[in-house]
């Protein structure tokens, strides 16, 4: 059996658009990435797939502090990971609009 024994959220930000990416580890080491189009990307390891995050610019929610948020255009208060029953319901959240700044 091939059961998800960890998973974690990265976000990419163009702008006020955020873009999210999760990245599941499965028991037997592999590892997926479910991306903003819906896609599910499968690679050998968790590293090489953290590595294909970082080559997209993606970086991970939880190692974020506010000043990282900032920097990237967010504030950690007003964004969180999106949840949905399945993917089908999460692909149309994983890209997300802040809008204009007041």
């Amino acid at each position: 059996m091939n059961e998800t024994i960890d998973y974690q959220w990265y976000v990419a930000s163009l702008g006020r658009t955020l873009v999210w990416a999760r990245l599941r580890v499965r028991e037997a080491g592999t590892a997926e990435i479910f991306d903003s189009d819906g896609n599910t990307l499968t690679y050998d390891s968790d590293d090489t797939a953290r590595a294909a995050l970082f080559d997209a610019e993606f970086v991970a929610f939880d190692g974020l502090d506010e000043d990282d948020a900032l920097a990237r255009g967010f504030s950690l208060d007003e964004v969180s990971p999106p949840r949905a029953e399945n993917d089908a319901a999460l692909r149309n959240l994983m890209v997300q609009s802040l809008g204009a700044r007041a």
